[in-house]
């Protein structure tokens, strides 16, 4: 067992053999934080361990497997004693129009980006209620707020983790526990490149719309504005605030497509608030 000691925090974070996941871990660790760092294959992460010693646990989680949540949960507690931060970072992408999606391929990615966001949770947020302390982040997406043409599954699934976090948040606020949701925008990482994944089914009638798509996602891999190393050291800004925000959005495009997200929506109710007051019962 690690020594524990009160003021060094305790983070366990899925998804770290590569992009966001390993940036976060790479960068709390650099600080002097422990960290449980986690993926399907140990063998990706155990070099962190290697690096930082009894500071790092390499730790074999697949958080499609309730068995494997239970077992990485229970190995870091007994290591460091506690998980002060939990971040559920792994999760995927995948390019479909909706009509094209293969039933078994989207269940996987639910699966996985909400599904397994839930199984964590309930494995750690018993030893944060206990504590009455903790911080849980959930990794969204600027997909969450906004959708197109392509990977409507994807937004499905983050929109999904969206309402669940705002929930969750009303739900741990008064146990002093917090819920920050971050948003990324195009991160230089490999979510749309060796992550990614596709139907193999294209429709003719939406290859001028998701078609278009699917060349414009794949090719903007490796050339994404946002840096996952500075996007880690903004999370962790947010860990260590004493009131740290709902939502957080991470990079220029995200900001800027999320203004443009809320202009569009606030001129449509505007437009359509007397249809939309009509539906009240008539004053006697």
């Amino acid at each position: 067992m690690f020594k524990e000691t009160p003021e060094t925090p305790v983070w366990l974070i899925t998804g770290c053999s590569s992009g966001l996941g390993r940036a976060l871990a790479e960068h709390a660790l650099r600080r002097g934080d422990r960290v449980a760092v986690t993926a399907r294959d140990r063998a990706a992460v155990t070099d962190l361990a290697d690096k930082y010693g009894d500071q790092a646990l390499a730790l074999e989680l697949d958080v499609t497997d309730p068995d494997s949540v239970t077992a990485a949960v229970k190995a870091c507690e007994d290591w460091f004693g506690r998980i002060d931060v939990l971040v559920n970072n792994a999760g995927y992408g995948y390019l479909a129009a909706v009509e094209e999606g293969e039933d078994d391929a989207v269940r996987a990615l639910y699966d996985t980006n909400v599904h397994g966001v839930v199984t964590m949770l309930k494995a750690v947020l018993p030893g944060m209620r206990a504590r009455r302390s903790g911080h849980v982040v959930n990794v969204s997406s600027f997909g969450g707020l906004a959708a197109f043409a392509a990977t409507g599954y994807y937004h499905a699934t983050k929109f999904a983790l969206e309402g669940l976090s705002e929930s969750l948040a009303a739900e741990l606020a008064p146990l002093g526990v917090a819920v920050t949701i971050v948003e990324p925008g195009g991160l230089r990482t490999q979510w749309a490149g060796a992550s990614m994944r596709q139907s193999p089914l294209r429709l003719a009638d939406y290859e001028e719309s998701a078609g278009r798509r699917r060349a414009s996602t794949l090719a903007v891999s490796g050339h994404q504005p946002g840096d996952p190393g500075r996007a880690a050291a903004a999370i962790a800004a947010v860990v260590d605030a004493d009131r740290p925000p709902l939502r957080l959005l991470l990079g220029s495009d995200a900001l800027a497509g999320a203004r443009a997200r809320l202009e569009r929506l606030r001129a449509e109710i505007d437009a359509h608030q007397a249809l939309a007051k009509s539906a009240d019962f008539v004053s006697s």
